[in-house]
């Protein structure tokens, strides 16, 4: 065995020991797959297992065979998805599964909702021409937390969130007031979510008319009509937070910082844009405006 080829043996097996240690995924298969063999076919199975356990560390668990596949696609690899499936049964490599969740917010009857300008229509050519937003709740060792976020449909990127100890009104503008400080939002841009009172209360509606925001609103009951925004929160919460044992408000939006601006929005391929980053579904569409 080269010396080239021990070093990629060598680092495999740290970062399957790493993966396993972290992921809790039994290492017994692996082991007994890599004493097998000693001809070509098994050294270039040990060198795409290689591949492939380091991909999934640095996505930390949160990617499936499809997005490994992109991921070695990138890197000049040329494997079938099919085979990346079944080594990574083999390995233990199994991405977390997403869970339905509650709705959080509430709709206040008093209050008239917008009309749905959406209509399921979650496809937008270019950014800022509409965003979706939601909030969900977060449990922690001192009590619960909330997240509200707003997503620019076009890139799927999240253009603003904030966290707060309440699911109210003063939550929701201040992820909005994160999105229009990074990104000044044209007049007319579609601003859609549920029905819910954080949203339909009067300093919402206010600062939206003054940004020259058209207002859209789920139909009632209809969580499909707000999909995008619901599919956002459940990735966060199985990608992030699942299993995770959270202390308090200032580690939830330490991890989401870090999950969000460098991972969600700049890394992380999303299967709607055709696996792709949002950043760099944002940067194909100026070069080809250019």
């Amino acid at each position: 065995m080269t010396a080239a080829v021990s070093s990629v043996s060598a680092s495999a097996y740290k970062s399957i020991r790493a993966v396993c240690q972290v992921l809790k995924v039994p290492r017994s298969t692996l082991y007994a797959q890599a004493s097998k063999g000693k001809g070509p076919r098994a050294e270039s199975t040990r060198r795409l297992d290689a591949h492939i356990t380091a991909s999934f560390a640095k996505a930390r668990g949160r990617y499936g065979s499809p997005r490994i596949h992109q991921v070695l696609r990138r890197e000049g690899l040329r494997v079938a998805r099919k085979r990346i499936e079944t080594r990574m049964r083999v390995l233990g490599l199994q991405a977390r599964r997403s869970r339905r969740f509650r709705k959080t917010t509430q709709a206040d009857p008093t209050k008239t909702p917008a009309p749905n300008l959406l209509a399921r229509n979650f496809s937008r050519d270019l950014p800022d021409e509409a965003w979706v937003g939601d909030i969900t709740y977060l449990s922690t060792e001192t009590g619960w937390v909330y997240l509200a976020l707003l997503i620019d449909l076009c890139t799927r990127g999240i253009v603003g969130w904030a966290v707060g100890r309440n699911c109210d009104t003063p939550l929701a503008l201040a992820a909005l007031e994160s999105a229009v400080a990074n990104r000044p939002p044209p007049r007319g841009l579609v601003h859609h979510t549920d029905r819910g009172s954080t949203y339909t209360a009067h300093d919402y509606q206010k600062r939206l008319s003054q940004l020259g925001m058209a207002v859209s609103m789920s139909r009632k009951g209809n969580c499909w009509d707000n999909a995008v925004a619901e599919s956002t929160i459940g990735t966060i919460k199985t990608e992030l937070f699942d299993g995770e044992v959270l202390t308090d408000i200032y580690q939830v939006r330490e991890m989401l910082f870090s999950y969000i601006e460098v991972f969600y929005n700049r890394q992380r391929l999303h299967s709607t844009l055709g696996y792709i980053s949002p950043a760099e579904k944002e940067r194909l569409i100026i070069m080809s405006a250019a």
